[in-house]
């Protein structure tokens, strides 16, 4: 699973992307800044099991403050995209073909209208266009990619094979034509039916999470309210990536995704001015928001679970406690988990045991989401 960070120049999703990894991605204020993508890794937050446990947890990927574990998620930071991308405008193509990977795109939209749709400073653009403008622009790109080979194309096996780079497959393809009431001959569909069919298709396998983002400026309260309407999350990228360098330098004790932070370091005024103004917008809105849009994307949108794949006293041959916690997507079996940990172990499958009951359970057992499972195989 890859999240792609995408929206328009100056959007600020560069500054998005780097406050959920802290890696120093290049942030200026100018069109196509980021000329390859930005990849790292963010982290959802979950609440740890290590308390019903009674232990504490040694995670080897991620992390865990306070019971709060934080698990990796790869991250892409796209470059900004224009109107007309697919057909070339701007850096086009490239970015949108950037993306294929990606299982779920967060729109990082300028709630705040203060940059027009190429990204240059203006006074009061309707972000609400920019979150228009950016599907469309994908779903033409769909519609390209299908056109393009059209011809060529003779059933609906033929589109799965067109389309697979971009993650397609032929659940989802039959899904959408059942959806739309589409011939089952796909010889038959006219040009509107096929925009129809790449529109809902990409719908189903690039869905997107809106982030309305620069909620620290006073423009926003004009459009924060309809963004919210159409299931945005308010979010301060620049917010989040001072909260974060702060508890990086030791001067204040922040865990992401909260609704406050403890200043314990020594600051000067304009660090104390700044963490005030920080301080009045989690009280405003919960939090900086940044947190809340990765774990929606992740366990919300694309519905994926967390699973804790142990050995019977919850160790591994390190002595680690609880050392991982995966990322499992729906309909996950006990045998997928086992490939997940290692090849040989889903080769080598028996049975799994739920450690809470110590229930056996079958190689087709559907994980749940906390599930603690000891995965036994042939030695």
């Amino acid at each position: 699973m890859k999240i792609g960070i995408i929206g328009k120049p100056n959007a600020g999703k560069t500054t998005f992307f780097k406050a959920l990894t802290l890696i120093d991605a290049k942030i200026a204020n100018f069109p196509f800044t980021t000329i390859s993508p930005n990849i790292g890794y963010g982290f959802v937050r979950v609440d740890c099991i290590e308390k019903e446990f009674n232990v504490k947890c040694n995670p080897k990927s991620g992390f865990c403050i306070e019971g709060k574990r934080f698990i990796p998620v790869e991250l892409i930071d796209v470059a900004g995209l224009v109107p007309g991308a697919h057909l070339g405008k701007g850096m086009g193509n490239k970015f949108l073909n950037d993306l294929m990977q990606a299982s779920c795109l967060i729109h990082v939209v300028d709630a705040s209208g203060t940059t027009d749709e190429e990204g240059k400073e203006c006074s009061a653009h309707n972000p609400m266009k920019d979150v228009e403008f950016l599907e469309v622009e994908l779903d033409k790109w769909f519609f390209s990619i299908l056109e393009r080979n059209w011809k060529k194309i003779n059933k609906k096996e033929d589109i799965a094979k067109n389309l697979s780079g971009l993650g397609a497959n032929m659940k989802e393809i039959n899904e959408v034509i059942r959806e739309l009431n589409l011939d089952e001959n796909i010889n038959k569909w006219k040009e509107n039916e096929r925009f129809s069919f790449s529109r809902k298709l990409r719908e189903k396998i690039k869905p997107i999470l809106i982030a309305a983002n620069k909620i620290d400026k006073k423009e926003v309260d004009r459009w924060i309210d309809k963004l919210i309407k159409i299931g945005a999350v308010p979010c301060s990228a620049e917010a989040e990536l001072a909260l974060r360098m702060a508890a990086k330098k030791n001067l204040i004790k922040y865990i992401p995704g909260d609704g406050d932070f403890e200043i314990i370091g020594n600051l000067d005024e304009r660090q104390v001015e700044v963490l005030n103004k920080i301080k009045a917008l989690l009280k405003k809105y919960g939090s900086t928001g940044l947190q809340k849009a990765l774990n929606k994307a992740v366990f919300e949108i694309l519905n994926y679970l967390v699973v804790y794949p142990v050995s019977k006293n919850l160790r591994d041959k390190e002595g680690n406690i609880l050392p991982d916690a995966f990322l499992m997507p729906p309909n996950s079996t006990a045998l997928d988990l086992a490939y997940k940990i290692h090849k040989d172990l889903g080769e080598k499958f028996i049975s799994a045991i739920n450690l809470r009951t110590n229930q056996r359970l079958g190689r087709d057992y559907k994980l749940k989401n906390n599930d603690v499972i000891e995965i036994i195989f042939k030695k």
